[in-house]
């Protein structure tokens, strides 16, 4: 395949199928969640109410992360057919799912610090008013996860048609837009859970202490998408099952023995997509690229591979 078809294959893959849906999905959740922030945040003032207005501030992070993903899905689309993007602009909605996942880190690590600062200056809860809002917050959080995983069931609808569905298939940056919707949702459980304790029981230190816990929930989160999306950028995909493949169809080839895989390289370039460069020192003097081409193209998942044959008589 050559650059400027890879570039084609990237424009027609990446939003001829679940992309489309998962642009659409984010931007909806995007502003549902700005609708959101602002109506908070103007309660908050009109209220007078400390909580809501936290809370308020707290979801512009959410905001912020979320458009972070559509924006990523727009400029991908934008230049998906620039030929200067020679494995195509996947990578661009990878990079936005890393950064989204460090944000989370940084909201975890403002989590922390707000509830110890509240567990040593106890400060008077409004419970009425902050378990509306954590009410309020779960369901709009609910909602756009539902949004979000509609979304990621038509990517998976897609991909599951093809034969080979047992790879990683993972929308990287809808994940990181639907784990900051989950981990806010989570957040939002367990302080009803401890706005109810403190309510009916008194136990004040209860708010900050889940606090705590659901900021070590969202940090482990964030750490597992990094580790991900990492693993894609940095083209750690060795391990992958897909490089066992193209082993198995080079050890399959005609007149087995002949033919040796000195070297070889894969790489993501695309949502369950490969591009792999190999090497081959063969005594078969009829073996072409174009043969080995044609024996890869077995796995749908492999669209781009570029193959050297070196001759046993030449060496």
């Amino acid at each position: 395949m050559s650059q400027h078809d890879l570039s084609r294959w990237a424009h027609q893959h990446q939003f001829a199928t679940g992309n489309a849906a998962a642009e659409r999905g984010t931007r909806l959740v995007m502003w549902i969640t700005i609708a959101t922030m602002l109506l908070e945040i103007v309660a908050g003032w009109w209220f007078n109410s400390m909580a809501v207005l936290a809370d308020g501030w707290h979801m512009s992070s959410h905001a912020l992360a979320i458009g972070l993903s559509a924006f990523a899905y727009s400029a991908a689309r934008k230049y998906a057919s620039d030929p200067s993007f020679a494995f195509g602009t996947w990578k661009i909605e990878v990079l936005a799912s890393y950064t989204s996942a460090i944000f989370l880190l940084g909201v975890a690590a403002a989590m922390i610090f707000g509830s110890l600062e509240r567990l040593w200056k106890p400060q008077e809860i409004h419970y009425p008013e902050a378990m509306a809002v954590a009410v309020l917050g779960l369901v709009v959080n609910l909602v756009c996860a539902l949004i979000l995983g509609h979304a990621h069931g038509h990517d998976h609808d897609h991909h599951h048609g093809h034969e080979h569905a047992h790879h990683d298939h993972d929308d990287l940056n809808l994940k990181a837009a639907y784990i900051h919707v989950v981990t806010d949702a989570a957040t939002s459980v367990l302080a009803i859970a401890a706005l109810a304790g403190g309510w009916l029981y008194g136990w004040a230190w209860l708010d900050p202490a889940t606090g705590i816990v659901g900021a070590i929930l969202v940090a482990l989160w964030a750490k597992n998408l990094i580790v991900q999306s990492g693993r894609v950028l940095l083209d750690r995909e060795m391990d992958h099952p897909v490089v066992a493949e193209i082993r198995e169809v080079i050890s399959a080839l005609p007149a087995d023995g002949q033919t040796e895989l000195t070297d070889l390289h894969v790489w993501r370039i695309g949502t369950g997509a490969y591009a792999c460069a190999l090497s081959l020192l063969t005594h078969d003097t009829t073996l072409t690229p174009l043969a080995i081409r044609e024996a890869l193209a077995i796995h749908e998942e492999i669209v781009h591979a570029t193959v050297e044959i070196h001759r046993c008589d030449i060496c």
